[in-house]
């Protein structure tokens, strides 16, 4: 068993742990970053199928995620845009697709007023919402105790404008139906995005995409590490804290010589055991669990993971000889709450000549593609874009599907949300440190809460945090 000692012991090599590790060691403090995975990047993964570059995870750059954004700058790496030429695809309900420009999708009359009002009376409650504490908001405790589906009921008779406003949220973004979910959960979600009318704007919220992928992020953050302070395929088994993990006189982990008897804690894997003053969690809170604490964390925090969980989602990609839609005179959106495939996008890659499309299938629609066989699930989803696309979508010569649930450490997409009731009772917990143990991915971020901007956000947030304790 080797044991070394570090100030900071993170765990996971995501985007937070390793921007947390990055910030801490420029202030002067060792670190080591422990990674049950052998890559780093967490749901940040670019990778070649079958010769084709495919982005695994999250993808994309949107003009609010100024973290983001000034990390790909501080890297060097560059973006292009999304490409968004030609006409969009809408199916309603009655299954013909239908061809439009604009913001609003051809619908009746009286289906566009109800969601351009719906909208309206989103950004409204969401502009009352701090995203960085949404239990505060005036009626927090009654919109955490309906589901979003009920309200959006009790809102407007029109069915296909709720399923429309619903897939922004549910199927679009949190991955679960809509009926699992609170009012104030979807409002979390709009307002980490800035409005509810950002969510609904692919042009907006889909804006960018990272020339060579975004997994480069954490790759080149991870190269500032020395081999000693990244340790891949090492799973944390137990974190020993308080008068468990105490630390004794170690001179890198405390002031200059260090002091006996100082409160730390013992993180250990298989392999290794780490002495640290201070434990960042930095992986999802659905698999926070996984790790044995001594003593056992407060019950309130076990109780809170039990009301957190990660959504379902395949990730569909499918990539062609040529873009054949573009010469059809399609941009590639294309979006139906009533297809198999809710979303699809143009995904071609900077610089290639074939095209690829990317799709995806969530929540109650994933549970039954997920228990057919693949070729069967492959052949309904194909069919799926090919409503969209035409009959030249049912022949790609690269085929792949994310399947985040099967990651042993993942296990869901895109982010942990709470069951009814949940961001009320345990919402500000799960920003609280636990000891010498701070918690945070970007399940627990306010701007850019589920996506690559808010897991930077956070990771800054926990090196501040103890930045300032050590003062």
């Amino acid at each position: 068993m080797e044991h070394v000692q570090r100030d900071v012991a993170i765990i996971g090599a995501g985007v937070t742990g390793l921007t947390a590790a990055d910030s801490l060691r420029a202030a002067g403090l060792t670190v080591i970053v422990l990674e049950a995975r052998e890559r780093v990047g967490g749901r940040l993964w670019t990778d070649h199928i079958d010769g084709q570059l495919f982005e695994l995870g999250g993808q994309w750059v949107s003009p609010d995620q100024t973290a983001l954004i000034e990390t790909l700058d501080e890297l060097g790496l560059g973006t292009y845009s999304r490409y968004r030429e030609g006409e969009s695809v809408y199916i309603g309900p009655g299954g013909a697709p239908a061809r439009f420009t604009g913001d609003i999708f051809p619908a009746g009359e009286h289906t566009q007023a109800e969601l351009e009002r719906l909208i309206a009376l989103l950004d409204d409650l969401v502009a009352a919402t701090d995203p960085a504490a949404p239990w505060a908001q005036e009626r927090a405790a009654e919109f955490d105790r309906i589901s979003f589906r009920s309200w959006l009921e009790q809102q407007s008779g029109d069915a296909e404008a709720r399923e429309n406003i619903s897939l922004f949220i549910a199927d679009a973004m949190l991955t679960k139906p809509a009926h699992a979910f609170s009012l104030l959960q979807a409002l979390l979600m709009a307002a980490s995005a800035g409005s509810f009318s950002n969510l609904v704007d692919a042009d907006f919220i889909l804006d960018k995409r990272v020339t060579g992928g975004l997994q480069q992020v954490p790759l080149r953050l991870a190269e500032r590490l020395d081999d000693a302070d990244l340790r891949l395929g090492h799973p944390v088994r137990s974190i020993a804290w308080g008068d468990a993990g105490a630390v004794g006189s170690v001179g890198a982990l405390g002031d200059a010589g260090g002091s006996t008897g100082s409160t730390g804690a013992t993180v250990s894997t298989a392999e290794l055991e780490v002495e640290a003053r201070h434990v960042i969690v930095a992986v999802p809170p659905n698999l926070q669990s996984r790790i044995d604490f001594a003593p056992p964390l407060p019950r309130l925090r076990q109780q809170l993971w039990q009301h957190q969980s990660l959504g379902l989602v395949i990730k569909v990609h499918a990539t062609y000889e040529t873009p054949f839609w573009r010469a059809d005179g399609l941009s590639g959106t294309a979006f139906s709450p009533y297809q198999l495939v809710h979303e699809a996008y143009d995904n071609t890659n900077f610089g290639e000549t074939r095209g690829t499309l990317v799709g995806f299938v969530s929540d109650e629609k994933a549970d039954r593609m997920l228990a057919l066989p693949p070729a069967e699930r492959q052949r309904a989803i194909l069919e799926s874009l090919a409503a969209y696309y035409g009959p030249a979508a049912l022949e790609p010569v690269v085929y792949y599907e994310s399947d985040w649930a099967a990651e042993e450490w993942t296990q869901g997409a895109y982010a942990a949300s709470f069951d009814l009731g949940g961001l009320t009772r345990y919402g500000a917990l799960q920003l609280e440190p636990v000891g010498p143990i701070r918690f945070g991915s970007s399940d627990v971020a306010a701007e850019g809460y589920q996506h690559v901007d808010g897991a930077i956000r956070v990771g800054r947030r926990l090196a501040e945090e103890i930045l300032a304790e050590r003062e």
